[in-house]
């Protein structure tokens, strides 16, 4: 099993496979890595080299007790990138996994990378405030952290089962397998890292990081997103970015780099080749 350790003793685990321009994947909350397997295997099979690493106290990476938060995923990102000695990279944030990935670039600096897309992603910030009008009340993500705390098991059949897929809205015909998947990887991780989660994907502002960004960025979005919600995300990073470009996806959800794999994978890999 490979993993590195960082700094403050954190042993985190990734995978790494094939050969060519490197493709780093940063997963969603709860996840893990494995939420990328059809993307990893599509590009392996394009002539790229994969990479995804289980974010710290997800998956198979250390359950630390503290550090969950943007600025420790982001240097968790960094201290992989700096071990694989990686040179023109593509980074692909899912959901949360955007977050890590932009705060990754303003924070490390673009040295290493060479794109970047961000995919149903968190940017600019979630939580609405007197800057932020347009997004969600803070007792939405209170309520998360409740339901948590008190079932994290039920907690992780109800989230797949209906907003995360979009298996809730009518006419969808919900897959128990892609359920079951994302209770799997939500359960091998940790509830206080995943309790804490909450805070770092909700509150952290990317305004600025999104500013200082200079790499093209792809940022793809459903607008039929329930996680995130579309209007009050994309079009906002894609104006703060200084090149960034939007795509809409008519009655996606947030979860679609898994329910559609296909067009997903072709239009990144567009972006890839551009």
């Amino acid at each position: 099993m490979a993993t590195i350790t960082t700094p403050d003793g954190t042993e985190i685990f990734y995978k790494d496979w094939g050969t060519g321009t490197p493709v780093v994947f940063s997963h969603g909350w709860p996840l893990s890595s494995d939420d990328w397997d059809t993307q990893m295997l599509f590009f392996l099979q394009q002539g790229f080299r994969v990479i995804a690493h289980d974010r710290r106290g997800h998956g198979r990476s250390t359950q630390t007790p503290d550090g969950h938060d943007m600025d420790h995923y982001a240097d968790d990102l960094a201290a992989l990138t700096a071990h694989l000695d990686l040179q023109g990279a593509v980074h692909v944030g899912h959901s949360t996994g955007g977050g890590e990935v932009v705060h990754y670039i303003a924070r490390h600096g673009a040295s290493r990378v060479a794109k970047a897309v961000l995919i149903s992603a968190v940017p600019p910030l979630m939580v609405q405030t007197d800057a932020n009008p347009g997004g969600l009340p803070k007792k939405v993500f209170d309520d998360l952290q409740a339901q948590l705390a008190a079932n994290r098991s039920e907690f992780y059949r109800a989230l797949p089962s209906g907003p995360f897929y979009g298996f809730n809205r009518p006419g969808a015909e919900p897959s128990e397998a892609i359920i079951a998947n994302w209770w799997r990887q939500g359960m091998m991780g940790s509830a206080k890292a995943h309790y804490d989660g909450i805070v770092a994907f909700s509150q952290t502002d990317f305004t600025e990081d999104l500013r200082s960004i200079a790499v093209p960025v792809l940022v793809m979005h459903g607008d039929d997103d329930q996680i995130v919600p579309y209007a009050d995300s994309a079009p906002l990073s894609a104006e703060l970015l200084q090149n960034g470009t939007l795509k809409t996806y008519e009655g996606f959800p947030h979860g679609m780099p898994t329910t559609q794999a296909d067009t997903i994978n072709a239009d990144l890999l567009d972006f890839l080749r551009s």
